[in-house]
Order: structure tokens, then sequence, then C-alpha cells
């Protein structure tokens, strides 16, 4: 009997060490996943900001030369603002005179459809 205690004694010690074993893997296992998470977070970080500099770089470049672009075309505007203005000046005084003169000279002409009464 003692034999057979002895042997359901070693059992139960042998699954409570086997049982202790899987539960240290457990934790094992879950510390692994959490390392792996932070180190898979740390590198979409890291690849985010670098792609978020690129995206800024190329932004800039862009930008810029919209810049230059805005400068030009503001440019072209007050050129063509400063033609407009020097060509009233310049065509305004005959301009005046033949709206004036169409206005005030007039000839007074019987309509050709016109007929007399009888």
């Amino acid at each position: 009997m003692t034999s057979q205690s002895q042997g359901i004694q070693q059992l139960l010690q042998a699954e409570k060490r086997a049982k202790d074993k899987l539960e240290e893997a457990k934790k094992r296992k879950g510390k692994r996943l959490k390392q792996a998470k932070e180190e898979a977070t740390a590198e979409i970080d890291h690849y985010r900001l670098q792609r978020e500099k690129e995206f800024r770089n190329k932004e800039t470049n862009v930008m810029g030369s919209q810049g230059n672009l805005s400068a030009k075309i503001e440019e072209q505007t007050t050129e063509a603002i400063r033609n407009l203005t020097s060509s009233y000046h310049r065509n305004m005084e005959s301009m005046m005179k033949k709206l004036l003169s169409t206005i005030c000279d007039i000839s007074p002409e019987i309509h050709p459809n016109f007929r007399p009464a009888v």
C-alpha cells in the first residue's frame, strides 16, 4: 500500500510540476507577445514618422515651386493691369468724344417705312 501511495504521490508531484511548467510557459508566452506587440508598435511609429518626413519634404518641394508660380502669376497680373490702365488713359479722350458726338449730334430723319396719313 505504501508503494502505491508513494507512486500516487510521485504522480501527483509530477502532475504539479507539469502544471507549474505549463503556467510558466504561458507567462513567458504572454511576455513574448507583449514584447512583440511593443516592438511592432515602435516599428510602426518609426515607419510612420519616416513617411511623414518624406511627405513633408515632397510637399515643401511642390509648395515651393507653387510659391514661385504664385509670384510669377502675381507679376503677370500686375503687368496686365498696368497695360489696361495705360490703354484706358490713351483711349479715354477719343472714346469720350465719339460717345458724346453720337449722343449729342442728332440728325432727324424720316424713317423709310413711314407713310404719311392721307
